[in-house]
């Protein structure tokens, strides 16, 4: 069986776009992977963090992915400060990574060329990420066109690893969804809905009430055309609702345009409403379960046991092939 490897970052909150552009592919890869589901807490520190937050926003988070339909036995899930060996490789990639391929990466050149103050963290962090995946030896990866180059720095390290050390490392492969890859924000629709965003005006979070939830999505932003079919480019705002709505009833494009093809604006927002709020009840009910129980710790310390155990003999493996140790 192929492994499939998946990042849990976990600032920021849990959008409907992370829903539908990450987790119900997760959901949907964890029947034919071997799945590898880590929360990456150490990235997130590369910009300051209120360690209280970050520790109940990681929390949370797992709790959420499970309440979504993650299934505990079927995937491997862990935090990624808990096994030392994440570290400890990327030092050693480090070392074997050039200083233009990671100046070349996109949230390093975003915020240097703005003049804003940068940690070393935030430019050393690609290469820690190429440590997540190569230490567990992963298939593929799956992330966003926008994360596609950091999939491509671990394959071009590995690549380079493997030639100067010998066979280490499997060279891995992103996975880049497809239909729902990026739900837009329903008030800037020509702008990804983020778990970052300040205001959450036009971002649904997964813990948001009914009422909340409603009232965004019939104040989504729209166009002063009345009918409606699927044009991102045209029509952006209502692509979006029809995209939203055609992932979460798991129909294609095709027939959703045709379901909706004679409504009004304030009918086809309504009943895109009435199918998110059904499908984040369902979610709300069983995270409220889990939240309050010690299902995610026990779910946290398998995950931290199987991955010690699979990462220390890799970096063994690669310490003794560049030399260090006795």
């Amino acid at each position: 069986m192929k492994r499939i490897l998946t990042g849990l970052k976990p600032s920021g909150e849990l959008t409907l776009g992370s829903l539908i552009g990450g987790i119900m592919g997760t959901i949907e890869r964890q029947e034919e992977y071997e799945s590898f589901i880590f929360v990456p807490d150490m990235h997130a520190i590369t910009v300051r963090q209120d360690p209280k937050v970050l520790r109940e926003r990681i929390r949370k988070n797992v709790a959420l992915y499970l309440a979504c339909g993650v299934e505990a036995d079927k995937n491997i899930i862990y935090l990624q400060s808990e096994n030392l060996y994440h570290a400890n490789l990327s030092w050693v990639l480090e070392c074997n990574t050039y200083m233009g391929e990671a100046s070349r990466m996109t949230q390093y050149k975003d915020k240097s060329s703005k003049k804003e103050n940068v940690t070393v963290g935030l430019f050393t962090y690609p290469i820690l990420m190429a440590s997540d995946i190569l230490l567990y030896d992963a298939d593929y990866v799956p992330v966003g066109i926008d994360q596609k180059q950091h999939v491509e720095l671990a394959r071009n390290i590995a690549e380079r690893f493997n030639k100067t050390y010998g066979d280490t490392f499997k060279v891995p492969e992103p996975l880049i969804p497809k239909l729902g890859a990026k739900i837009m924000d329903l008030q800037e629709p020509t702008k990804k809905m983020s778990k970052s965003d300040d205001s959450y005006k036009g971002v649904i979070l997964l813990l948001d009430d009914e009422k909340t939830i409603r009232k965004k999505i019939m104040s989504a932003v729209t166009d002063s055309d009345s009918k409606v079919y699927y044009d991102p480019e045209n029509k952006p705002g209502i692509s979006n609702l029809l995209t939203i709505y055609s992932c979460l009833k798991k129909i294609s494009m095709d027939k959703t345009e045709e379901h909706f093809r004679n409504y009004n604006y304030g009918l086809l927002k309504k009943e895109v409403a009435d199918v998110v709020v059904e499908t984040l009840s369902n979610i709300q009910r069983k995270y409220n379960e889990l939240i309050s129980s010690n299902e995610i710790d026990k779910i946290l310390d398998r995950g931290r046991e199987i991955t010690n155990k699979i990462a220390e003999e890799k970096v063994r493996e690669v310490f003794s092939k560049v030399g260090l140790g006795r």
